[in-house]
C-alpha cells in the first residue's frame, strides 16, 4: 500500500505536519494539565505552554467566555483538526479523504503497524 505522503504533493503534506503538530501539541498540553499546573517547573510542562501560548493567543477572540482554561487547548485544537479534515480535502479537490487518512497520522500508524506487525485481528 503506498503512503498518502508519497501521492499527496510536498507543501501539503508539509502544512498538514506542521497543523498536526500544532495540534497533537494543544492537546498534550491539556492532557499535562490534567496533572500540573500550567505554572509548573517541570520541563515538558514549561515546554508545551511555551510553544502553545502563541497559538492560544491566536485564537482568544473565537474563544468562548466560559471555558474553562483547562478546556481552552482542547478547543482551539478542534479548530485544527476541522481545518485539516474538511478544509485540506476541499483545497485538494477531494470530496473527503476519510478517516485516519491524514498523512501525520498515516505514517505514524505505518510505523507501529512495522513494528509491532500485522498480528492484530478482531479474532
Amino acid at each position: 500500500m503506498t503512503s498518502l505522503a508519497a501521492v499527496l504533493p510536498w507543501w501539503v503534506v508539509g502544512l498538514d505536519y506542521i497543523l498536526g503538530a500544532i495540534m497533537w501539541t494543544l492537546i498534550g498540553r491539556a492532557a499535562m494539565n490534567i496533572f500540573l499546573p500550567v505554572t509548573s517547573d517541570f520541563f515538558f510542562m514549561r515546554a508545551f505552554v511555551m510553544l502553545t501560548d502563541p497559538v492560544l493567543k491566536v485564537f482568544r477572540p473565537v474563544t468562548p467566555g466560559f471555558l474553562i482554561d483547562p478546556v481552552v487547548p482542547l478547543f482551539v485544537a478542534w479548530f485544527f483538526f476541522l481545518f485539516r479534515f474538511y478544509a485540506m480535502p476541499w483545497i485538494l479537490g477531494y470530496s473527503v479523504l476519510g478517516m485516519l487518512s491524514f498523512p501525520l497520522e498515516g505514517e505514524i500508524a505505518a510505523i507501529l503497524y512495522d513494528l509491532f506487525g500485522g498480528g492484530f485481528s478482531g479474532s
